[in-house]
């Protein structure tokens, strides 16, 4: 069967690089290429194509989606939610440029089947700026660091867990 080559986790970072805050998920997996990951990671810069996300899922005990967010609170304010509380089964409202990784989500589940992810995390970073050419803002910047080592942790504590040791951790922010 075609599809990505197995792994323990794979960590995608969605958004778009030319739009400021929105950058946040492309650029953090940048950073945790940067910085390395275990063996058993695999990295994905989603972009926006959120059908691409769905498909890349296929192989993955664990998925991690990294994204900026426009919710109200605070820039720089982090979000860590279970997938299955943001999964999204409504198609597009136009065209399938427009499928987003909350519908690849859902749509991954029903096109999995039993092969979907056993666990889905998402990662959100309140966004303060969305401007086209501009940087992530200082708050997003920082943010996205914490969101690394949050990461690395998850990571961490999933290889401790799968080798017959306890594992640690909490499902707070770091």
């Amino acid at each position: 069967m075609f599809g990505p080559p197995p792994t323990d986790t794979l960590v995608v970072g969605c958004g778009n690089l030319l739009r400021g805050d929105d950058a946040a998920g492309p650029i953090l997996v940048r950073r945790l290429a940067e910085t390395g990951v275990p063996s058993g990671v695999r990295l994905l810069d989603g972009g926006t194509a959120g059908m691409d996300v769905a498909f890349a899922m296929r192989g993955a005990r664990r998925v991690v989606v990294v994204d900026a967010s426009r919710l109200g609170v605070e820039p720089g304010t982090v979000h860590r939610v279970p997938g299955s509380e943001l999964e999204d089964l409504e198609p597009p409202p136009s065209n399938l440029h427009a499928f987003r990784w909350d519908q690849a989500l859902g749509f991954a589940r029903w096109l999995l089947g039993e092969d979907y992810p056993s666990d889905v995390v998402v990662w959100l970073v309140e966004g303060g700026s969305f401007e086209p050419g501009a940087p992530l803002t200082p708050a997003v910047d920082e943010a996205v660091d914490r969101i690394v080592r949050g990461v690395l942790d998850d990571v961490a504590d999933l290889s401790t867990a799968s080798s017959g040791a306890a594992a640690s951790g909490g499902e707070g922010v770091r």
